[in-house]
This record gives structure tokens, C-alpha cells and sequence, in this order.
């Protein structure tokens, strides 16, 4: 078969096919996902516009346990709070790689029993989520199909009433989960059954893309000069809710690996009481976060007094 007559029979679908690819392209190049507040962000996302869009400066980098845990403006030694939903060490080497954000002066990673987990689910909103083969439109097809929704709603709303309106709508909340107060009993102890279905039985072998993430971490600020500091981030004490059983393991592991490269280790995972959580894994604000922020920022300007 010849070109030109391939193309006669199939002309109609192909020009279906680059308008659709031209438009992906044109709304991937204006990436609303980032820039548009009809559309619900990634903590990744959400730590660039409360800082103005800024994409260097000194970084605490950990999921959700860094953010309810480290409160940025009560600081003397402030840190970017980049603590995400779901964060992985895998993740902080993304945004490294791809050169999402250039990291200046120190990085500090916080490290919960969470944080290695290579099953731990993600957020496909964060922008390295999307493979470079997935049309963004396609990616983001849930997302496009909330704000569409609301769009045609709002439309109609005005329609009725003899008024043309296509572009109000309710901004999406674009701030990071916080926690407060605490959390009922019988609501821990369905927590704690969930991780231990969905995690608390895995072992080493089932962190060896974060153990992986966290080698060529240690080479990546090697061969730049930038000082790196892990913490181990605080765990609920109260004996209703053990441990898991590969806690014990990481660390040594991951001390073993840090060791050589003279990484400073804060260990905070047992020493804070039952009252200043919320939950298992998350610090109250009322209590937990005030402790915990200034235990970090003591330690950090430790470093500076040793130095003169």
C-alpha cells in the first residue's frame, strides 16, 4: 500500500490524532495542573507556591510526618518544608535529577517508618509521576473531568438566570494537611491495622528502590559539596502500637550507609510522649510540632557554634 493512499484511507483518524496531540501539548506547555488553582496540587507543588515559587534554598525534605512535624516560621534556622504526602527518598531523587528544585546550603531528610516503603502509594499528581509517554490530558483525566464538571455547572447556573459566566469557579484548597488535637482510640487502632496489613509485615527487600534512592543520594551531594542530615522522625511511644518489626533493621542499615560519609544522624523516634501525637506517625501542632521544631532547630545551629 502507498503512502498516499494509507493517507486517503486514513487521513480523517490521523488528523484526529495530532489535533488531539497539539492541544496536549499546548495545555501541557500551560500546565494548569501547576498554575491554576481550579485544580487540586501535590505537596510538591504546594511547597513552590508558599514559597513564592522559589525553587532553591535549604531543605527538610519527608512525607507527612515532616510536615505536621516541622513548623518553618518558628524557626531561627528556617528550613523549606518539603514534606509531601507519600514522599519517598525515590521521589527526592526526581526532583534532583529532573532539576525541579537546586538545593542550597544544607538538606535535611526526615525518615519515618513510612518513608523506605517502595509499595507505599503515591501521588499522581506530583510532576514526575507522568510517564514522558502518557498525553497529559490522558494523565490528569480525573482532575480535567472534576474542573469540567464544575466549569459546565457554574455555566449553566448563569445560563438560567440570563447570564453568561464561564469562568467562576471555587478555588481548590491548596494548603498542606496539618494535624490537631488527637485522634480518638478506636480510630488509632484502625490505623494501626491498616499498616500492619498493608506494611508492617515487609522487611529490606521491600525497600530496595529508597535504599537505592538514598546511595545515589549520598553520591549526589558528595560530588556537590552540600552538607546532608538525616532525622529519624518521632513514632508514637504508646505500647497499643508496636513498632514494625523492620524498624530496627532500617536504621542499622541506613546508619550503616550514612557512616561513611560523616552524615550527622538526629535520632528523635522515641522521644517524644504519647500526648504531643495526633495519630501514630503525625505530631500535633498544639504540642508535638512546637517540641519538635525547636529540638531540630537546636541541633542545627549546634552545628553552626562548632564551626567558629
Amino acid at each position: 500500500m502507498s503512502f498516499w493512499t494509507f493517507w486517503r484511507k486514513n487521513s480523517f483518524v490521523l488528523l484526529l490524532v495530532a489535533g488531539f496531540l497539539l492541544v496536549d501539548t499546548f495545555v501541557a506547555w500551560r500546565d494548569p495542573m501547576t498554575n491554576s488553582l481550579r485544580f487540586e496540587k501535590d505537596d510538591f507543588t504546594k511547597t513552590l507556591y508558599h514559597h513564592q515559587w522559589d525553587r532553591s534554598g535549604p531543605v527538610f525534605f519527608g512525607n507527612s510526618a515532616v510536615t505536621g512535624a516541622y513548623m518553618e516560621h518558628k524557626t531561627q534556622k528556617p528550613l523549606v518544608e518539603m514534606g509531601m504526602t507519600y514522599g519517598k527518598i525515590t521521589d527526592l531523587r526526581e526532583i534532583l535529577q529532573r532539576g525541579l528544585y537546586t538545593v542550597e546550603e544544607q538538606l535535611v531528610v526526615g525518615i519515618d517508618v513510612h518513608t523506605m516503603l517502595d509499595q507505599m502509594q503515591t501521588d499522581p499528581r506530583f510532576p514526575w509521576s507522568r510517564p514522558w509517554y502518557s498525553p497529559y490530558l490522558f494523565h490528569y483525566r480525573d482532575y480535567f473531568q472534576d474542573a469540567g464538571g464544575e466549569w459546565i455547572r457554574n455555566a449553566w447556573a448563569a445560563a438560567r438566570q440570563g447570564q453568561l459566566d464561564f469562568s467562576s469557579y471555587e478555588p481548590r484548597w491548596n494548603d498542606k494537611m496539618l494535624y490537631f488535637g488527637y485522634k480518638p482510640a478506636e480510630e488509632m487502632k484502625k490505623d494501626l491495622a491498616r499498616y500492619e496489613a498493608n506494611y508492617y509485615w515487609m522487611g529490606l527487600d521491600d525497600m530496595k528502590g529508597n535504599l537505592e534512592a538514598l546511595d545515589w543520594l549520598l553520591g549526589y551531594v558528595k560530588e556537590r559539596n552540600l552538607p546532608l542530615k538525616v532525622i529519624w522522625m518521632p513514632l508514637n511511644p504508646d505500647p497499643a502500637y508496636p513498632q514494625p518489626a523492620y524498624w530496627k533493621q532500617l536504621k542499622e542499615r541506613v546508619h550503616a550507609m550514612v557512616q561513611p560519609y560523616d552524615v550527622p544522624v538526629l535520632d528523635l523516634s522515641d522521644k517524644f510522649a504519647p500526648d504531643t501525637f495526633h495519630d501514630i506517625v503525625h505530631l500535633n501542632q498544639e504540642v508535638g510540632a512546637p517540641k519538635f521544631t525547636a529540638e531540630v532547630d537546636r541541633w542545627l545551629l549546634s552545628f553552626e557554634k562548632s564551626a567558629k
